[in-house]
């Protein structure tokens, strides 16, 4: 597949054959939102999603992912850039990269989850919930079924 884009040095791809799943494993399993992420988990996950990595070089630098039925929905996750090219404007870029990308135009929503990067969000157009009364969670962890 064509990189979506490419701007001083880096590129953004989405074809999954360029994904270094080891570099993507060992982020994940050391971030807050997936702390101990099996390997096998996250390649399922990159299977069966949308992906977007960020490379210099042919060297991986960053990855997200986006949950799509890529008519109405999408969901935004595992958005990272390793910390050596960060300040660098990168996840901003691949954000907007995403936002912009042909198969994700025409949603009535793209959501995501953040503890810590809503400034960046906020620039590319991410508000917090309006109606958050509407919305509601089911995590197995917690509510277990009887």
């Amino acid at each position: 597949m064509e990189p979506a884009a490419a701007k001083e040095g880096y590129l953004i791809s989405t074809d999954k054959n360029k994904i270094d799943l080891d570099y993507v494993h060992g982020f994940l399993t050391r971030s807050y939102w997936t702390p101990g992420i099996a390997r096998e988990k996250v390649k399922r996950a990159i299977e069966g999603s949308m992906c977007f990595g960020v490379y210099q070089n042919e060297q991986q630098v960053g990855f997200a992912r986006v949950i799509t039925d890529q008519a109405s929905f999408a969901y935004l996750c595992d958005v990272f850039i390793d910390e050596a090219h960060e300040r660098k404007g990168l996840g901003k870029w691949l954000v907007e990269t995403i936002l912009a990308y042909p198969e994700l135009q025409g949603l009535r929503r793209v959501m995501l989850a953040t503890r810590d990067a809503h400034p960046l969000y906020e620039k590319c157009g991410f508000i917090m919930l309006s109606n958050p009364e509407r919305w509601m969670t089911y995590t197995p962890e917690e509510n277990k079924i009887k």
